[in-house]
């Protein structure tokens, strides 16, 4: 029997690493998209992406906590503190969530919390496991499927538009000019214009090809489906203009001069430019029931199925309104977690 002992320790052992390493291999194994999923609205990633709602769980940037990565509920209840790295252009499937680290001032004092700064990131929902995608520098981070696109910075081609897989693998060069990228429906991005115009293009990310779909002088188009856009027209001072890119009729849906805007359902919600009367405001997406939420100068307007979230410029501080019945402003100050 003694001597039989070290056999059965040593198949003991055999056994144990060997479901050790099938669970590692398991837990390692990427989860692709089936489909052409998209990462975040279009009204919120040209808002910063500071909140992404997936689910029923809302990621986003905690101002209580230097813009740190957390989640919560629709409610604001169950916060979570899912990672030390600052963070903007917040996307989110099934399985992860992406983000561009903003650790440029993230006064932590730690090396290690500096290390690739501007880069993209994958993080599981748990706060598990961040994996630098992109280590140089990224914005405007745009999930379509199984791949992320964005605008890439080197010191060769300056700003780029790029794409890789959600696994790390298969970075390329898609298009030398910059688009944005935040304007996505299923497997197309929309975007205003190339060096030489401001007409709405599409980008089919199955063929990475660009096409024009619509004439006009554009800024910023939100596409929410059956071709109806909302955009910024640059010949109207910017003011806020919607048509249906195949039918025509394009709609001036106010001419106030807008600074930033963000579409959720039927309400638009914009930041108005005045010199003399700034404001936050807000209509319904046929231009009627204007109503003024707050006076002054708001940015990062996110929205969520429960609230809509702004920035006040010169304070820095942040607000929210109900999604549903905007009107009074709250301080939006979720708490600090210490991990």
């Amino acid at each position: 029997m003694k001597k039989r002992l070290p056999i059965i320790i040593i198949a003991v052992l055999v056994v144990v690493f060997a479901g050790l390493g099938f669970y590692s291999h398991q837990k390692s194994k990427i989860k692709y998209n089936t489909s052409y999923v998209n990462g975040n609205t279009a009204g919120n990633l040209y808002n910063a992406g500071l909140f992404c709602e997936k689910n029923g769980t809302v990621y986003f940037a905690n101002p209580d906590d230097d813009y740190r990565l957390y989640s919560m509920d629709t409610n604001g209840n169950h916060l979570k503190k899912l990672s030390y790295d600052r963070v903007m252009y917040i996307n989110a499937d099934d399985h992860y969530v992406y983000y561009v680290r903003n650790n440029e001032n993230n006064g932590t004092g730690f090396d290690f919390f500096s290390y690739a700064r501007n880069s993209l990131c994958r993080i599981d929902q748990n706060g598990e496991n961040t994996k630098i995608l992109d280590k140089d520098p990224c914005l405007y981070a745009s999930l379509v499927g199984n791949y992320i696109y964005y605008l890439h910075y080197d010191d060769k081609d300056a700003t780029t538009l790029y794409k890789i897989g959600i696994d790390g693998k298969g970075r390329k060069k898609v298009y030398s000019p910059y688009i944005f990228t935040c304007s996505t429906l299923g497997q197309y991005i929309y975007t205003s214009g190339t060096e030489s115009d401001g007409a709405i293009y599409q980008l089919d990310t199955a063929s990475d090809s660009l096409s024009k779909v619509y004439e006009c002088n554009s800024f910023k188009p939100i596409v929410t489906s059956d071709d109806n856009v909302y955009y910024m027209d640059v010949d109207q001072n910017n003011a806020l203009v919607h048509t249906n890119m195949k039918s025509g009729h394009p709609v001036t849906l106010t001419k106030d001069s807008l600074d930033l805007y963000n579409v959720y359902g039927s309400s638009i919600f914009y930041q108005r430019y005045s010199e003399d009367n700034p404001a936050l405001c807000m209509i319904k997406n046929d231009g009627s029931g204007y109503q003024e939420l707050a006076q002054g100068n708001y940015s990062n307007i996110n929205v969520t199925s429960s609230y809509i979230y702004f920035t006040d410029f010169k304070t820095k501080e942040m607000f929210c309104t109900p999604t549903d019945h905007p009107g009074t402003l709250t301080a939006f100050h979720p708490g600090v977690i210490k991990k």
